[in-house]
């Protein structure tokens, strides 16, 4: 979570010796079911959409890697001043329960503070609740107003963001080497890729960091959904991000994610994806894209089975 700071007022000799300890805490209630809001917490791709305290900050992930033990490294840039530089490192990680990690920030190489963050989770149905504490060392002035302001943002856009998420599972009988080249082959992808009944013709595609696909799903009575999706991240057998856009540069449909977990010799299939617009999930869920979307990781078995 990236503080809103004044990095031009840091005396961090001075501020060292004084010493400034804080602790903050922050609710939320989200209108989302609790595994979602795990989801929006914790995954990279959603992360990088409600990360900025304020339209103004650009944030920009160098580094995500969400497990224990892994860390995630980012810089809030804000027009006319140094950036500022996030690490965080995962300590601990019970889904849908609890997150612990520390977090350390500065700017020009020096550290402006460090806190461990505890995050609660508790929820029923369709309603979740999150807790966020704060244990802030800091170094520079203005620290705690600083976090208290980007961690109160960052929280609100957190609800927003989960209110607007679809999160799809499905568990393959099939080891998550096999499942994830059948996924990231571009021979096969477009084989098995979309809802019963739907096929998908290719005009490009490049499954790769930087690459794209580009292609149109055409459904059971031929209508044709021009798509083009925009490959952000691809970590090997571990997860991929991307972006959706409405046919060949088109405007943005959401912000997805797909993750592959080893479950004891099956495969664990997270699909998930911010919808750009509260209007445009709510218009998905009309159009059954829950229910489509399932259909779809139930035909990547069922090809992954006959092969």
């Amino acid at each position: 979570m990236m503080p809103k700071l004044n990095p031009n007022g840091a005396r961090a000799a001075r501020d060292h010796a004084q010493g400034r300890f804080a602790t903050l805490t922050f609710e939320r209630d989200v209108a989302a079911p609790l595994s979602v809001l795990w989801q929006a917490w914790t995954t990279p791709a959603a992360r990088a959409v409600w990360s900025a305290p304020t339209p103004s900050v650009i944030v920009e992930f160098l580094e995500a890697d969400t497990g224990v033990g892994g860390r995630e490294v980012s810089l809030c840039k804000v027009e006319g001043q140094p950036d500022i530089r996030c690490e965080c490192g995962w300590l601990e990680l019970q889904p849908a329960v609890r997150s612990v990690n520390y977090e350390v920030v500065s700017s020009r190489g020096v550290t402006q503070s460090a806190a461990l963050v505890t995050a609660d989770f508790s929820g029923a149905d369709e309603r979740s609740r999150l807790v966020v504490t704060v244990q802030l060392s800091a170094l520079a002035e203005n620290m705690e107003a600083g976090y208290r302001q980007g961690f109160d943002a960052g929280l609100g856009n957190l609800a927003g963001v989960a209110e607007r998420t679809m999160v799809l599972q499905r568990v393959i009988q099939a080891p998550r080497t096999i499942v994830w080249d059948t996924w990231m082959n571009p021979e096969t992808l477009p084989q098995w890729w979309g809802p019963d009944g739907f096929s998908c013709r290719t005009k490009k595609i490049d499954l790769r960091t930087g690459g794209e696909w580009v292609f149109d799903m055409i459904a059971p009575d031929g209508t044709v959904f021009p798509n083009h999706h925009l490959y952000i991240e691809v970590r090997p057998e571990e997860r991929i991000g991307y972006t959706l856009l409405w046919g060949e540069n088109g405007p943005k449909h959401a912000d997805a994610w797909v993750s592959f977990e080893d479950q004891d010799g099956a495969t664990k299939v997270t699909l998930g994806m911010v919808l750009s617009t509260a209007a445009e999930f709510q218009e998905a869920k009309r159009f059954g894209a829950v229910e489509l979307g399932l259909q779809t990781l139930g035909k990547l078995e069922r090809f992954i089975k006959a092969r």
